[in-house]
């Protein structure tokens, strides 16, 4: 061979040595751009036939289900046209591939009777390749290509590239499949929380089989189906918070962001920059922008509690909101656009702070869209029982054990005009559970805690009849000191009893005396 001849063969060897390095620098680029595994190998077919001399590149990879082949990319191919091409296992060159695990070099595909030609795309007159595509020791799919006319005499020397190319491809496919795994994963478990926080809210949830509680949740089933503005009144403690979550999750904004804010805890400075959000620089501390509770619940609901706490500067901001459904972040001037429903509560007399000139007229019609007033406690004591046992049943949960209460108990609480309403209930029966080795909550156990017992404001001691063969003798001694004027010897007459006996059960039955 003379020096110019051999010169030709060494620039040659550089020309395709140095096109691989730039096909396996463009396909690198490719498979580190996306995780949209069809978007991937579209753009790794598209180096190999611009850059690497491979043409009308496939690949076909597995169906987990059916165990068949499915064509997910050829090169000059819309990926609708393919959806329906699938191979079988040693179905034509490509299955045979699959099946055997090995390369197969075809010199002329016409000359070959395993080629299927499902796709005619290819020269029956020009070479094959199709090389495995691994994952670990897994055979998972198949990449083939055409090479070019001019690179025929080095068809085993393309063919060992290719397969680079497929070991690439196969980490990348196992990226992909890795991360779909993980996403239905996470999917599953979103959709099991939304399920459990739909159970968790539900109307379930709610105990209460009083008139006044019946008519709560006739007003929720309604006011859930629509987007209309809701303001929840009723005294601390009876649920409002309980009954904004029923109606964002049983409506059709449940799939939606659910965004909380007590107005009450922040000051005026602080809760327009929470509302709204901020953009960088615009205060001392603002180091970045930040998106407001607006912003975070777009396409869901908000629900803003202890609304009558704003100031009338703020309440101008918050009324633009409602209305326009619009603002600009703290320190911006871009004006943003929200699609969020409102849901407001208050223990506040807001007809009485209006009157007063504390309360924004215009807002408060703006929010009084759909009013729902709880009832307090005091006012349903005929849920009690229920929601006593619904309690019980919460804490035991929360502390891992079986509780249980005695009907002397819930009698006791029953005898009570509970100014807390129910989260002073809870926060009584929780105490009652700590003191309670056992987990049996009896009266003794409630009154333990510092409870104070009273006749309840909704059956007064002179409508107890004391000869009641259902009154427990506690209540029967309760009822006629309190007909008495907590003068025992009175009572005592009216039971039927000496004075040393009525001072006797008032020891033993731990009744505390009030002095009037």
């Amino acid at each position: 061979m003379g020096a110019y001849a051999a010169y030709e063969v060494l620039r040659s060897r550089y020309e395709a040595t140095r096109a691989d390095l730039e096909t396996l620098y463009r396909v690198s680029q490719v498979l580190s751009r996306s995780l949209n595994l069809e978007e991937t190998l579209a753009g790794v077919l598209e180096a190999l036939h611009e850059v690497g001399g491979l043409e009308r590149g496939l690949v076909a990879l597995t169906e987990g289900g059916s165990g068949d082949l499915r064509v997910v990319a050829v090169h000059g191919i819309d990926a609708e046209v393919l959806d329906a091409v699938r191979y079988r296992p040693g179905e034509g060159v490509i299955g045979a591939v699959f099946t055997g695990g090995q390369r197969i070099v075809v010199e002329r595909i016409a000359a070959d009777r395993r080629f299927a030609g499902k796709l005619r795309v290819y020269d029956p007159s020009g070479p094959f390749i199709g090389v495995p595509i691994r994952v670990r020791e897994s055979v998972i799919g198949v990449l083939a290509a055409q090479p070019r006319r001019e690179e025929e005499e080095d068809l085993e020397e393309r063919a060992r590239f290719l397969e680079m190319i497929a070991n690439l491809i196969g980490q990348s496919v196992r990226l992909a499949w890795e991360v779909d795994q993980e996403r239905e994963v996470l999917r599953a478990e979103r959709d099991q929380l939304k399920r459990t926080v739909r159970a968790q809210y539900g109307f379930d949830n709610i105990v209460g089989h009083s008139a006044a509680m019946r008519r709560v949740f006739e007003q929720v089933r309604l006011v859930a189906k629509w987007n209309t503005t809701v303001l929840i009144r009723g005294e601390t403690g009876t649920g409002k918070e309980l009954i904004a979550n029923a109606i964002h999750y049983n409506s059709p904004r449940a799939n939606g962001p659910f965004v909380k804010l007590n107005c009450a805890s922040l000051p005026e400075n602080l809760l327009e920059s929470e509302l709204f959000g901020h953009e960088k620089g615009a205060f001392t501390g603002a180091v970045q922008q930040r998106k407001g509770r607006f912003e975070l619940a777009d396409g869901g609901t908000i629900f803003l509690d202890e609304i009558g706490e704003i100031s009338p500067a703020f309440q101008a901001k918050l009324l633009r909101v409602l209305q326009e459904g619009e603002f600009e972040r703290v320190g911006g001037t871009r004006t943003i656009r929200v699609d969020v429903r409102v849901i407001a509560a208050t223990h506040r007399d807001l007809e009485a702070e209006v009157e007063g000139g504390r309360f924004r007229e215009d807002l408060y019609y703006r929010l009084n869209v759909m009013p729902i007033f709880l009832p307090p406690l005091r006012e349903r004591m005929e849920d009690i029982p229920a929601l006593t046992r619904f309690l019980v049943e919460k804490i035991a949960k929360q502390q891992g054990r079986t509780l249980e209460i005695s009907d002397d108990a819930i009698r006791v609480l029953m005898h009570h005009d509970w100014p807390g309403n129910v989260r002073e209930l809870e926060n009584c029966l929780e105490r009652a559970a700590v003191m309670s080795e056992s987990g049996k909550i009896d009266r003794d156990t409630v009154l333990a805690t510092g409870f104070e017992e009273r006749m309840s404001a909704s059956k007064s001691a002179r409508e107890i009849d004391l000869n009641d063969p259902n009154l427990d003798e506690r209540e029967r001694v309760i009822a006629a000191l309190e007909r008495a004027g907590w003068v025992q010897a009175k009572a005592a007459r009216l039971l039927g009893m000496t004075p040393r006996q009525i001072a006797y059960r008032i020891q033993t039955l731990k009744i505390k005396v009030k002095q009037l």
